[in-house]
Parts: C-alpha cells; sequence; structure tokens
C-alpha cells in the first residue's frame, strides 16, 4: 500500500473538522425541539463517520489515479466513485431501516462534507486576505 499524502490527511481533518461542528449544532437543534434521543446520536456517528471515510477514500483515489495514465486514471475514478457511492447508500439503507437510528439524523449528516467544501473558498480567501494585509 502506498504511502498516504500529507494533502490527503490535512483536507480529511478539514472535512471531519467541519463534519463535527455541523454535528454538534444537529444535535443542539434536536435538543432544542425537543426531539433529542439516543438514536439521533447513533444516527449521526453513522453517517458522519461514514461522510468523512467517504472523503477520505476520495483523496486515496485521486492519489492514485494522479501517479496513472489518463485511461488508467479515468478508469481508477470511476471504480473508486462507484465503491464510494455505494458505501454511502448502503449506509444511508442500514440508517433508515435499522430502529436504532434516527431516519434524519441519518440523512442530514451525509451533506455535511458537501457543505463544508462549499465554505472552504470563503476560508482560503481569508488567509490570502491576511497574507497580504502583513
Amino acid at each position: 500500500m502506498a504511502k498516504i499524502d500529507k494533502v490527503v490527511l490535512k483536507e480529511t481533518k478539514y472535512i471531519a473538522l467541519w463534519v463535527i461542528i455541523f454535528s454538534l449544532i444537529m444535535e443542539a437543534v434536536f435538543l432544542i425541539i425537543n426531539k433529542w434521543d439516543y438514536t439521533v446520536l447513533l444516527g449521526n456517528l453513522l453517517s458522519a463517520t461514514v461522510g468523512v471515510l467517504n472523503f477520505f477514500l476520495m483523496g486515496l483515489g485521486v492519489q492514485k489515479a494522479v501517479m496513472q495514465e489518463e485511461k488508467e486514471a479515468k478508469q481508477t475514478m470511476k471504480v473508486s466513485n462507484l465503491m464510494r457511492t455505494f458505501l454511502l447508500f448502503v449506509a444511508a439503507v442500514i440508517g433508515v431501516t435499522v430502529s436504532v437510528f434516527n431516519n434524519w439524523a441519518v440523512i442530514i449528516p451525509l451533506f455535511f462534507p458537501r457543505v463544508a467544501i462549499l465554505l472552504r473558498p470563503l476560508f482560503d480567501k481569508r488567509k490570502d486576505e491576511n497574507k497580504n494585509a502583513e
């Protein structure tokens, strides 16, 4: 197995941090609306873990693909995407069908990595502004 690139680890940590922040906010909302129970926590843990794992596996797939020829790289990314989508699907099905998971707490965290990715340019822009100000 190849060594995991530092960028993959750094970006996965960024995603994991935001997933934790969003998860805490979601848990708080469930508490505020008086709908919190252990199934919310379990659903959140399931989906948050799978969401971060999905991002990490994507990073590994990209890391592998950049070392390959174009045709082989496309195939690697296609297989990676298929397997990761299947992972998300299985997690969602398990989360919705098994009664120890709250359905909303399973579905909502699957979107947390996407939101974190969308927020990334805001923080990169601030870093650039801070460097220019110095």
